[in-house]
This record gives C-alpha cells, structure tokens and sequence, in this order.
C-alpha cells in the first residue's frame, strides 16, 4: 500500500461524512480524490470539506456550467526529491 493512501481514504471518508460521493484513484506519483458539489451543499458542509481537503499536498475545485463543480485533492505517494543541496560548486 502506497503512503499515500491512508491519507487519501481519511480525506475521502470525511468528503463522505460531509454527503459527497467521493471517487480516489492510485496514479504513478498521486492518490487523487475527486467528489461533485452540488449546489445545496450548505455553509457547513462547505467548512467540513475544506478542511478535509486542506490534508491533501494540493487541491482545487473545477467549476464550468456544463459539467457543474467538482473538487479535486492529490497526496504524493513519494516525498519530492530535494537534490543536491550543497549547492553548485560544492560537489566532489
């Protein structure tokens, strides 16, 4: 199981508890949530999803009057790789 995935499945289960219908997918370098909002989702269910979604290392919210609104959250499976960080002129 990658790291990310708990992560992912307690951001997902607390879209659920907030009446989402959450959707989590593994990729190469993300475990992605995505959930429809509907448009009666009300000011404290609002709260409770952007909390949840503030766990993940990025998110956004997709809006267009075709397809409605749809948040979306990513937690890296892996940390990003730092480099070298002595820095140029500084290798051996």
């Amino acid at each position: 199981m990658p790291a990310s995935e708990p992560r992912a499945e307690g951001i997902a289960a607390r879209l659920s508890a907030a009446g989402l219908a959450p959707r989590v997918e593994q990729h190469q370098e993300a475990t992605t949530i995505e959930a429809e909002i509907p448009e009666s989702l009300s000011a404290d269910s609002w709260r409770e999803v952007l909390e949840a979604v503030a766990e993940a290392d990025r998110f956004g919210l997709l809006a267009n009057s075709l397809n409605g609104r749809t948040l979306w959250a990513a937690v890296r499976t892996a940390a990003p790789a730092t480099g070298d960080v002595r820095g140029p002129g500084r290798q051996r």
